[in-house]
């Protein structure tokens, strides 16, 4: 695994990034973190160091500026800018795609919170180019009008105890159209900080995510 520190132009803005590039092209994964967090952010880099051990690459980066952190700190003005974050998130999956390492291997996308909403938009927009997305605790919901236009298989995970989450995860899930599953990991909140909860969701994804590999192979 080759790891490299990269700036990403999207959306009019240079965005930090971590890039992991697998040894081959088995797949890559690439992160849209949720409200408040970035690409720093504990929890996906755990779930990232086991798509690693399964060979996976993975891209986290920042989707915000740090100029628009520091705003969306005070304000809260771009958590909720779907439109904006999905906008980036497929910025970042074409510069994947351009690249000579990464451009061949099937792309999945993890979105966590409202990165989830990106994730799935973002799906929506490049069908032809993402083959999996999972939702971590996710707000599918707001991806709206996109839902039925995901083409790539769907995973959301929510936590047994983040009843409200799990309603508008199934209510998201009745509008897709693509393969889904919702997965409930019993007990877990929101932020699955409960022993085995976060190691339960990162097992799914890998699981998840090496399928596409699998059937890209059939």
């Amino acid at each position: 695994m080759t790891s490299e520190a990269v700036r990403i132009a999207a959306d009019g803005a240079e965005l930090a990034g971590d890039l992991e590039t697998p040894a081959g092209d088995l797949g890559m994964v690439a992160f849209a973190h949720g409200s408040g967090s970035s690409r720093h952010s504990p929890r996906n880099r755990a779930v990232a160091g086991m798509l690693h051990d399964a060979g996976l690459g993975t891209l986290l980066f920042d989707l915000l500026t740090e100029d628009e952190e520091r705003i969306d700190a005070a304000t809260g003005e771009h958590r909720f800018d779907i439109p904006l974050l999905a906008r980036r998130l497929v910025a970042a999956a074409d510069w994947l795609a351009a690249r000579p390492d990464t451009g061949a291997a099937p792309l999945g996308l993890f979105g966590a919170s409202t990165g989830a909403a990106a994730a799935l938009v973002a799906a929506a927009e490049r069908p032809e180019r993402v083959r999996a997305v999972v939702s971590r605790g996710g707000r599918p919901d707001l991806a709206g009008d996109a839902l039925p236009r995901v083409a790539a298989p769907v995973l959301l995970l929510v936590g047994g105890a983040d009843r409200e989450v799990l309603r508008l995860n199934e209510q998201a899930a009745d509008r897709l159209t693509a393969p889904y599953s919702v997965q409930v990991v019993p007990g877990a909140s929101h932020l699955f900080e409960e022993a085995g909860a976060l190691e339960a969701v990162a097992e799914q994804a890998r699981d998840w995510f090496v399928r596409m590999t699998e059937e890209r192979a059939a």
